[in-house]
């Protein structure tokens, strides 16, 4: 309680201390109370309004700032100025709640109990709301989970179609999130794209086997069925609201693209090349180079290396290609 009266405050005592109410700080000093409010956590203020230095507005105003907006603090302006002007400008200023000298004994501490039966229920339903954000934050993580793990799994069908160990996509996940960082990427969208990049080839279980699975050169009528998996991809996973999926659908749909212009399904170029797209792209072909696959044995990596700096600016981005390049130098 706030007065610069210390008779009013003395009165305001008895009336609450009669009532049962314990804990009541008393003080004819604005300033002191509100360098104090964080330490004293009042549950209610009673404010008185004229007084000198700091009249009441004045601690409404700076209790908006003092306050935590979530926080419900009771404030309750004492006030022998009964008009309409006082009043309104006191609700303006936050105040819940006006009584006006001579206070009544029964209405006062009425408004008490009513303004802390208010803050009790605030205190449970704002508990409550951090109990139901926990248990959503959960439930999200559980579902971010299983979504994962169908993520996973889906990429696991596109791949079982040419490598029946599965590890070509947990590898181009793995090569690809590293290459990103080293680009540039924040730890999250690196992450993310560890997530994505396996589902590249996902439009690869539309390839009938006799195409996908033979074992000699294609023909040209068959090499045109092949490139059909890059857009098929993009339509398995696009449609949805899903981050992971749209940023897999982007790749799907990009990663054959070539630098210079000359890959499908759209024959972009350079830059017009999403990043992923062509970060993926050089990943993808490195660890196809140095796998066993139905059409060809495994080239060693010195081999594979040669090969790809023979194709940059031409399949890949250079700077994309240089920087992969030193990280395999490296080890």
């Amino acid at each position: 309680m706030i007065d610069d009266e210390q008779v009013n405050l003395d009165l305001l005592g008895k009336v609450l201390g009669r009532a049962g109410y314990q804990h009541v700080t008393l003080t004819t000093d604005p300033a002191w109370a509100l360098s104090r409010l964080q330490a004293l956590a009042p549950d209610a203020i009673l404010l008185g309004q004229h007084m000198p230095g700091l009249d009441g507005f004045e601690v409404l105003r700076r209790l908006q700032t003092a306050v935590d907006a979530e926080d419900f603090l009771p404030l309750l302006m004492i006030t022998a100025d009964a008009t309409a002007a006082t009043r309104n400008t006191a609700l303006g200023l936050g105040a819940h709640d006006l009584l006006t000298k001579p206070i009544d004994v029964t209405e006062t501490t009425l408004r008490v109990a009513n303004l802390l039966a208010a803050r009790k229920l605030h205190g449970r339903l704002r508990a409550h709301s951090q109990i139901l954000h926990q248990q959503v934050q959960i439930r999200t993580r559980q579902l971010e989970a299983s979504q994962l793990e169908l993520v996973r799994r889906l990429a696991l069908v596109g791949e079982y179609s040419d490598d029946d160990t599965g590890e070509h996509t947990v590898r181009v996940g793995t090569s690809a999130a590293r290459l990103a960082k080293a680009l540039g990427f924040a730890p999250a969208a690196a992450d993310l794209l560890a997530q994505a990049a396996p589902l590249h080839d996902i439009g690869k279980v539309a390839i009938p086997d006799e195409v996908l699975l033979k074992r000699g050169p294609l023909t040209r009528p068959e090499f045109e069925v092949i490139k059909t998996h890059a857009a098929i991809g993009a339509r398995i996973l696009g449609g949805g609201d899903c981050e992971l999926l749209r940023l897999a659908e982007q790749i799907a749909y990009t990663h054959h693209e070539r630098w210079d212009g000359s890959g499908y399904p759209r024959a972009l170029s350079g830059e017009s090349i999403p990043l992923v797209g062509r970060l993926v792209a050089v990943v993808d072909v490195y660890d196809a180079l140095i796998s066993v696959r139905p059409y060809k044995d495994a080239w060693p990596v010195e081999r594979a290396a040669d090969h790809m700096r023979a194709q940059r600016g031409r399949h890949f981005d250079p700077q994309v290609l240089d920087v992969f390049l030193d990280q395999l130098m490296q080890g």
